[in-house]
């Protein structure tokens, strides 16, 4: 008996120790930290935030920078992720986007070529210098242009990427249009490129502007910022511009640490790659939890962009987010679920209007419909290798979450909703009405309704 208090006290030491090691959950976090590329659910989280609460963050820019940047070691500089309190393994956070501000008064961007001698299997992942061979090696930028980007050991030009066709984009001080520049402007913003770029103090990237690109000049673009990355942390490491079905799918097989099989890599993503244009101020993201704590993340916002995001890159800009996250118990999605704008819906899906209504009912009962189904609309996030993999995705995963056959999710799709895509080559929404019975099963009701009623 004795033994086995000695054993109980012990037990109950652990874990008050454990206890008491956890900070008090706070109802607004600030965010200025960030990973080296890689969202690891074995590192510590920041927070905790109270389940209802805010997270403010200073987000870095996305691509281009990291890409230049050999010892962020994932594609992207996201931030370190969010512990949510009380969010538990199958459960979901729901996550409303209240604003979006640029910070970054110019950026450059343009379409991408990669050096095969400077990585080893995936130029995100694996950089290595050709002249000294070290990996990830650290680097400056030495002076600017195409060539600036240099091994701090050797001094040998070391990014693994170069533009084919670039473009540098000063923004009006109201963020509302962009303007590209002409060579002149682009020295001028490169010789001052964190500055212009106003990226945040714990950022490690290197500034893209610094490229001075200027191969499209006086292009005027509309300002419509929105989070290509914004999820919630993977169930095992892996770099995170990877985690979706298209970027993770250089994984399988990799000549590195990070390689996945096919399998695991469709078991621990949360797709929070997603790049959609419509991730923006005002929509909802629901985010299966994989890990305790759930682990929100936020990046690679971006100040506008068409469906596609086709050049394969953007303009990645600096910005402040703020985000309120809360728990949903017992939602547990294969992969995040995009409440849009009412007005970034499809013309099918947009909610329908009391006059609507009132006809459905009437038409209805001519001929002998005894209820019309009370739905609301909403966006399952898929990816895959292809747009075609990508779309399967989103209609086997909304199939299994409303338990319905996939023709009849087909069905739905093709007349009150739309396949748009989020990234090419294979991110994809497929959006459609969902009756109010089938989201209570789902779990998923009270968010839609806030949304949208």
């Amino acid at each position: 008996m004795t033994n086995e208090l000695q054993v109980l006290e012990k037990e109950i030491g652990i874990e008050n120790e454990h206890f008491e090691q956890q900070p008090q959950a706070v109802e607004t976090l600030f965010v200025n930290e960030f990973i080296d590329g890689i969202l690891d659910p074995s590192q510590k989280m920041l927070g905790p935030v109270k389940d209802g609460g805010t997270i403010i963050a200073n987000t870095t820019p996305g691509c281009w920078g990291p890409m230049l940047t050999p010892t962020i070691r994932g594609g992207h500089e996201v931030t370190k992720p969010v512990f949510v309190e009380g969010a538990e393994v199958g459960d979901a956070i729901v996550i409303k986007i209240k604003s979006i501000q640029v910070t970054s008064l110019a950026t450059a961007s343009g379409h991408d070529e990669v050096i095969n001698d400077r990585f080893i299997g995936d130029p995100f992942v694996s950089v290595k210098c050709p002249g000294c061979g070290k990996l990830h090696p650290s680097t400056i930028v030495k002076g600017i242009g195409q060539h600036a980007i240099r091994c701090s050991t050797c001094d040998t030009e070391t990014a693994p990427f170069k533009m084919t066709n670039g473009y540098t984009m000063a923004f009006d001080h109201k963020g509302n249009i962009g303007v590209t520049v002409g060579r002149e402007g682009a020295r001028r913003i490169a010789l001052d490129a964190k500055n212009y770029m106003r990226t945040p103090e714990n950022s490690i990237q290197n500034p893209v502007v610094a490229l001075a690109p200027s191969d499209l000049v006086g292009i005027m673009a509309r300002m419509r910022p929105f989070l290509g990355q914004l999820g919630t942390t993977p169930s095992k490491a892996m770099p995170d511009s990877h985690n979706a079905g298209d970027f993770g799918s250089f994984l399988i097989g990799a000549p590195h640490e990070y390689a996945f099989t096919q399998e695991e890599l469709d078991k621990h993503r949360t797709d929070g790659h997603m790049d959609i244009s419509r991730v923006r101020e005002g929509a909802t993201i629901i985010c299966p939890v994989k890990v305790p704590g759930g682990g929100v993340y936020i990046g690679d916002m971006h100040a506008m962009q068409g469906d596609g995001e086709i050049a394969g890159h953007t303009t990645d800009v600096a910005g402040i987010v703020q985000l309120q996250v809360s728990v949903l118990k017992k939602a547990s999605l294969e992969g995040p679920i995009l409440l849009p704008n009412a007005e970034d819906l499809p013309y099918t899906a947009k909610p329908f209007t009391k006059e609507e209504k009132r006809r459905a009912r009437e038409l209805a009962e001519e001929f002998g419909v005894k209820q019309v189904e009370d739905a609301f609309p909403v966006s399952i996030i898929g990816s895959g290798t292809s747009l075609n993999e990508a779309t399967n995705n989103a209609l086997s995963r909304a199939a299994k979450l409303f338990e319905m056959s996939e023709p009849e999710v087909m069905n739905r799709a093709t007349i009150t909703g739309s396949i748009e895509i989020g990234r090419h080559p294979g991110v994809v929404t497929a959006t459609f009405q969902v009756p109010k019975t089938v989201l209570k099963k789902a779990r998923i009701y009270k968010p839609v309704k806030k949304q949208y009623d």
